[in-house]
């Protein structure tokens, strides 16, 4: 038996080339090389290699306790396998199909986005649709950099850990500080929508709370909205709830069927013209139509959770042109629709007495609300976890500082909503500094980082060229949204 172990060792001493390329072939089961990590973050230790004791005509198997793969060279047999029990090394394994992971990805990417791409086309004319398509191809390849980062290290799960494993604490401190503050604008779009399509719901409603309450009737309606939607911020496990987050797909195919029918049968037609291009209005249509693409933060969760893996880049395409087809198509209807009287937002401009637009108005109204326990939740767990950590409550204190903390959050979010009524600078402002950050800016950034030792020069200059263009788009948008939302206010305070 030693003498075999012995002549074991000599053949594998020998052929270490071979093992070498043989395992270089297994990069869809082993994300990284056994005997070179490809980055300078902490990674898995590599498993200890087992020679069987049965040796014939020079052929052994390496038994690394990984998976069920069979790798076959000229010389070598390798069968790696990951145990159970070695929970370090083991890649998750998902459970969600292509078609599931597809309605996922169509569900984060289709919402409140598409109520403002016909008033995008019409601030930036035909000619800024060419912006749409180039953030949803420069989106789409960032979506495939993300996978690529996460296939260096099976410990990373989610785009928190991918700063991590680029910069370290300081990266992660920077995805998470971009992602708070994008849920929290995010949340501020979603009451603003609220309170103008309540507005329109009840337009001929008055209410009054008393004399020294100066409160106009659209405004009490919002309070009162967020108000039912209070309780649900309360609860702590989201299981309950989950199935809301389909009312992103649901709201857009309903809103795309609306306006379809209120242009064709509801006596409005398309007939309104629409610019070619408004030059200086461009900024402005970029901070839109980024908004549109704001999901890749959800994306390495969804990448681990899939079934096949392999498949991910198959469903990253087929979303993002589905995705594309619809904001586009949405967009042309309500601009040959309502031409330069377009509002911010599409159900305002529907005709009133078609009943086609009070299920659009609802379906806008519902939306939002059922959204706000599941958008808000990372942020009311890492405050919660922070006072936690603090003040070390019981079971009870604990949900008590739960229900503050999320009242306290929401509440904040109406005030900035109510002092800040202008849904498209708002939206604008978030996809321009925001949402072109987490969806640009950062992948590249961070893959550029992460692969430096494998990466092509071709690949490094091409990432380096998209991180130039979403700065430039990222601050010319931001200046002129922000610029268009002080002379909104300024103007709303002399009046």
């Amino acid at each position: 038996m030693l003498e075999k172990m012995s002549i074991a060792k000599k053949l594998l001493k020998n052929n270490m080339v071979h093992i070498s390329r043989v395992c270089k072939s297994l990069n869809a089961a082993w994300p990284i090389s056994i005997f070179k990590a490809p980055t300078n973050t902490e990674l898995p230790s590599p498993p200890a290699i087992k020679v069987s004791d049965h040796i014939d005509n020079h052929q052994f198997v390496l038994s690394a306790k990984r998976g069920s793969e069979e790798v076959f060279d000229n010389h070598i047999s390798i069968q790696v396998r990951l145990a159970d029990d070695s929970k370090d090394l083991q890649k998750p394994v998902g459970t969600s199909s292509f078609l599931h992971t597809t309605i996922n990805l169509l569900g984060i990417m289709l919402g409140l986005g598409m109520l403002s791409t016909p008033y995008a086309l019409e601030e930036g004319g035909w000619m800024s649709l060419g912006v749409l398509l180039t953030l949803s191809l420069i989106c789409c390849y960032t979506a495939f950099a993300l996978a690529r980062c996460l296939d260096f290290d099976p410990k990373v799960l989610n785009y928190q850990d991918i700063g991590n494993q680029a910069f370290g604490v300081k990266g992660r401190i920077i995805v998470s500080t971009f992602l708070y503050v994008e849920i929290i604008f995010i949340a501020i779009g979603y009451t603003i929508s609220l309170g103008d399509n309540i507005a329109a719901i009840f337009v001929d409603t008055e209410l009054h709370l008393s004399a020294w309450l100066h409160l106009t009737t659209p405004r009490l309606l919002t309070i009162i909205a967020v108000l039912i939607v209070l309780p649900t911020l309360w609860v702590r496990d989201l299981s309950s709830i989950s199935f809301l987050s389909w009312g992103g797909v649901t709201t857009s195919v309903l809103l795309m069927f609306t306006l379809t029918w209120a242009g064709i049968f509801g006596g409005v037609g398309f007939s309104q013209n629409v610019p070619l291009i408004n030059m200086h209005r461009i900024p402005v249509s970029t901070g839109l139509y980024a908004f549109c693409y704001a999901g890749h933060v959800v994306f390495p969760t969804i990448y681990r959770s899939m079934k096949e893996p392999s498949q991910f880049g198959k469903v990253i395409i087929l979303s993002f042109v589905i995705v594309t087809a619809i904001y586009s198509g949405f967009a042309c209807l309500g601009g040959t629709m309502f031409g330069s009287s377009v509002s911010s937002q599409i159900t305002l401009n529907m005709p009133r007495h078609l009943l086609v637009t009070k299920f659009a108005l609802w379906a806008t109204v519902i939306t939002p609300m059922s959204k706000y326990a599941l958008q808000l939740s990372p942020v009311a767990r890492e405050l919660e976890n922070l006072v936690a950590s603090a003040w070390k409550p019981k079971p009870r204190g604990r949900m008590v500082t739960r229900i503050f903390i999320v009242s306290f959050l929401l509440f904040s979010i109406l005030a900035m909503a109510l002092a800040l009524p202008y849904f498209g600078y708002v939206l604008a402002l978030t996809g321009s500094f925001l949402s072109i950050t987490m969806s640009i800016i950062l992948p590249c950034i961070f893959y550029i980082k992460i692969t430096r030792k494998t990466i092509t020069l071709p690949m490094v200059l091409m990432n380096i060229a998209f991180i130039v263009l979403g700065f430039v788009l990222s601050i010319c948008g931001t200046i002129a949204s922000a610029k268009n939302l002080i002379d909104s206010i300024h103007s709303h305070a002399r009046t």
